[in-house]
């Protein structure tokens, strides 16, 4: 398979007679890397999946007014990280249940995932993520999981490079302590 640049890919949509194909080309670059960002912040592998679709069918409304402002990966993962986190809060809503209860209720589907291929020490790392502020939780999955640069997280949270070291540098330390307890 060709791989396209962003920059292509966006051309292609916008000037070509079939902006679906182009849009495909978009979804299969990214949909592996959307899902599992989604993924390592809802743990249920159908509540990912779903949740994927719905970020690309947002991406699809939206693509026609997408200038290129941002990269099309920033932008797709905004849209991403805000789907999750809204699933998420909606989840709390519906049962209410507290923050706290939705993370026990990830962290148990998590150790009875089927879907979930990690070792004991990865289920150990997932469980701590999870008891992290969900602010803190997205952070840490972005630089730990996606390598991902400050700078190009800062386009995606919205937030300063220097907050970001900071929630990174706090979400690791309290990973390590819980690890190492």
């Amino acid at each position: 398979m060709t791989h396209h640049s962003d920059e292509e890919l966006i051309q292609r949509f916008h000037d070509s007679e079939n902006p679906g194909l182009a849009f495909d080309l978009i979804v299969r670059k990214y949909q592996e890397q959307v899902y599992w960002h989604i993924r390592r912040l809802v743990i249920s592998h159908e509540d990912a999946n779903d949740i994927a679709q719905d970020v690309f069918i947002k991406a699809w409304k939206a693509l026609p007014d997408f200038r290129g402002d941002s990269g099309l990966f920033t932008w797709l993962y905004r849209i991403a990280t805000n789907e999750a986190l809204s699933f998420l809060k909606k989840k709390n809503k519906r049962f209410f249940l507290s923050f706290s209860d939705v993370e026990q209720q990830l962290s148990d589907s998590l150790i009875t995932d089927t879907y979930f291929e990690g070792n004991e020490i990865e289920k150990k790392i997932q469980q701590a993520i999870l008891t992290l502020p969900e602010k803190q939780r997205v952070v840490f999955n972005l630089r730990y999981y996606d390598e991902m640069k400050y700078e190009e997280m800062s386009k995606i949270l919205d937030t300063s490079e220097g907050a970001l070291k900071a929630s990174y540098h706090h979400a690791a330390k309290k990973i390590e302590k819980i690890l190492t307890s």
